[in-house]
């Protein structure tokens, strides 16, 4: 049986008057966080709201506009870079792009100097820091970390490391993907040496737009995936839909969006499946100082990018896509989005909130004329 849980992981201190930080390492109750709707904010008002502590009194009063979702964080090396590699063209590395980087790295710099947020994989709970290390891949050979996420592409990255570590030849090989052999985790080292990998090695990871993640995790998991519909699903069918608890007949493979949802809602993010986990909590960015985050919706040159970074052999490159990948269109989740009963939504969003404010992610509008279209 799936327990039920109501514990979010994450509190606001004081009143919505008092511009008091968000405490995200403590729990909250349920009935707090289910608040009003939310449209996207300007890239000022954004970073401001953030630096304030105030994402979540934004959703309660649903003060937010428009803004452009900023490129991945990075550096001029890494323009530059791409540049010669051609990638972009030059229009594509101007000065508004260089601006959209650093309001990244502002946010995330800003959000993790909070007195409650952690500063080190030591200020970490043991289940977070267990979490953290068993999600952080190691290179010793050209010595750089990736943090994986699930369907962000971490499959491909996959391939990538063991091709550089020589367990396959290609990274075209057709095989299915084994996610645990011959991968080096952080989690089997010891402090010592997980202390001298974090401070001299290159860390990088891959974030995705997150209702388009969940979306993909939901479609993939509950739609293709035996496993999933009969550990999760049978439950999440029993419990969210009225007149089945006790049917035996139920398989889980019908689980609709909103069962999702609501299932989620319930569930402690720290002790979520790793395809649904918020990023943050995969990942610790406040907690490991990350050279680079790559975005999905950037992903060849980006995954370029850290190739070149880590001095990988010309013949290394990442994976093209599979013929038989089904992408999360915006057409699509524009649909799951505006057909979710917007109260679930609303209630859904606290939940990832870090993962929308600390990589730039605008909220998703779904306001009536928007969904109209």
């Amino acid at each position: 049986m799936l327990p039920r849980r109501h514990d979010y992981g994450m509190k606001r201190t004081g009143g919505p008057r008092n511009g008091s930080v968000i405490n995200f390492r403590t729990t909250v109750n349920s009935g707090s966080v289910r608040r009003s709707s939310a449209v996207l904010p300007s890239v000022l008002t954004f970073l401001v709201i953030v630096a304030s502590g105030g994402l979540l009194l934004m959703i309660e009063k649903g003060m937010l506009n428009s803004m452009e979702t900023p490129p991945p964080r990075g550096s001029g090396k890494r323009l530059d870079l791409i540049r010669r590699v051609g990638k972009h063209s030059p229009a594509a590395v101007d000065v508004d792009s260089q601006i959209l980087q650093e309001i990244r790295n502002r946010t995330i710099r800003t959000v993790c100097s909070q007195k409650n947020m952690p500063h080190s994989i030591w200020s970490l709970s043991p289940l977070q820091r267990k979490t953290l290390l068993q999600h952080i891949l190691v290179n010793d050979q050209y010595h750089f970390l990736y943090c994986y996420v699930p369907k962000v592409a971490c499959s491909n990255w996959k391939r990538v490391l063991k091709v550089l570590n020589g367990a396959l030849e290609s990274v075209d090989v057709n095989i299915k993907m084994d996610h645990r052999s011959d991968l080096l985790f952080l989690s089997s080292f010891k402090p010592e040496e997980i202390r001298h990998r974090l401070k001299h090695y290159f860390k990088f990871m891959f974030v995705r737009e997150p209702m388009e993640r969940l979306l993909s995790a939901y479609r993939n998991k509950f739609g293709e995936i035996e496993s999933y519909q009969k550990k999760y699903g049978v439950e999440i069918v029993k419990r969210y839909r009225k007149g089945r608890a006790k049917d035996a007949s139920v398989t889980g493979d019908d689980v609709t969006f909103a069962e999702f949802v609501n299932y989620l809602l319930d569930e402690d993010a720290e002790r979520m499946n790793e395809h649904w986990m918020p990023v943050y909590n995969l990942c610790q960015p406040c907690a490991v100082s990350y050279d680079f985050i790559g975005s999905y919706e950037h992903l060849e040159s980006d995954s370029e990018f850290v190739l070149q970074r880590i001095g990988a052999p010309p013949h290394v490159r990442f994976p093209e896509r599979q013929t038989w990948y089904k992408p999360v269109t915006t057409e699509t989740l524009h649909y799951y989005l505006c057909t979710l009963p917007q109260k679930l939504l609303r209630e859904l969003l606290p939940k990832y909130i870090l993962d929308f404010s600390l990589y730039a992610y605008p909220l998703p509008n779904t306001t009536t004329e928007h969904c109209r279209h």
